[in-house]
């Protein structure tokens, strides 16, 4: 629980800096190469992983690019404090639709309501009265299609991790090879924009890096822990975070409907840790 919420704050961080660049696909594919440098330093460390494990280490390579691709479009579509709850909020229910018939995980019903509540309050957000702004129809579409997207990469690390036979080992060439299409792509089309916006963003571009690599990082550990749609949606309070970073520094609408969300948000955690 302890790193699946630091890796919360983590993942907050890193979307806000996202958002706030105004050019979200220079943002995240910088970050990840800050992520794949740092892992490549690490390989000598750490033994290769399990054969078993590359398919999936491939197909979350695949599905994070076009992860990528559709939260970029989110983010030019709609505010963080709209997209990014819902997204955040309808991945914890899909990843347990999913991990009960890939990795046959079947969740109390005790744990199932606490995900239940924190997926309610964390997308609540997302559909707040027209004085605090409306989600509009293209970020609601580019919203769902990253959740879909969003529990897949989690069903597929969750059961890669597990089959690696060492967590960090999964993490690092996971890292290694995740930005390689993204940065193939922006070097083709786009290189001396994004070469400028790297120089001119040098420090935010090492820090958002750090933070994104060791968000996800964390919850792939902790998937090797416990159950994937636990650390799902453990890992969804990001969202309370996210719509404080949204209001103090991007000065994005705040009201009593993130107030109502953090309180269902808690019992959930609190349901699934007492009932679970």
């Amino acid at each position: 629980m302890g790193l699946v919420l630091t890796a919360a704050l983590l993942h907050a961080i890193w979307n806000a800096m996202v958002k706030s660049k105004g050019t979200p696909e220079f943002s995240i594919a910088a970050f990840q190469l800050v992520g794949a440098l740092i892992c490549l330093c690490l390989t000598p460390l750490l033994p290769i992983p399990d054969r078993q494990s590359w398919p999936m280490i491939l197909a979350s390579v695949l599905i994070h690019n076009v992860y990528y691709f559709s939260l970029a479009r989110a983010y030019r579509t709609g505010d963080l404090s709209q997209v990014y709850p819902l997204f955040r909020g309808l991945a914890p229910v899909l990843v347990a639709a999913g991990a009960a018939g890939a990795a046959d995980e079947w969740l109390s019903p005790g744990t199932m309501l606490g995900i239940g509540l924190i997926s309610l309050g964390v997308t609540s957000l997302a559909f707040m009265r027209q004085s605090m702004g409306r989600i509009t129809p293209g970020a609601l579409r580019w919203g769902l299609c990253t959740a879909v997207l969003i529990a897949m990469y989690t069903i597929v690390d969750g059961l890669g991790v597990r089959a690696a036979g060492n967590a960090l080992s999964y993490i690092i060439w996971l890292f290694i090879f995740e930005g390689i299409p993204i940065a193939c792509i922006l070097l083709i089309y786009r290189r001396r924009a994004w070469f400028g916006y790297m120089r001119s963003h040098a420090l935010s571009i090492v820090a958002g890096g750090i933070a994104s690599s060791a968000a996800y990082g964390l919850v792939i550990f902790a998937m090797g822990l416990g159950a994937m749609a636990v650390v799902s949606s453990l890992r969804e309070t990001s969202v309370i975070f996210a719509a404080i970073i949204g209001a103090m520094v991007l000065h994005e609408p705040f009201g009593r409907a993130r107030i109502r969300a953090a309180i269902l948000v808690s019992i959930g955690i609190g349901m699934m840790r007492l009932l679970g």
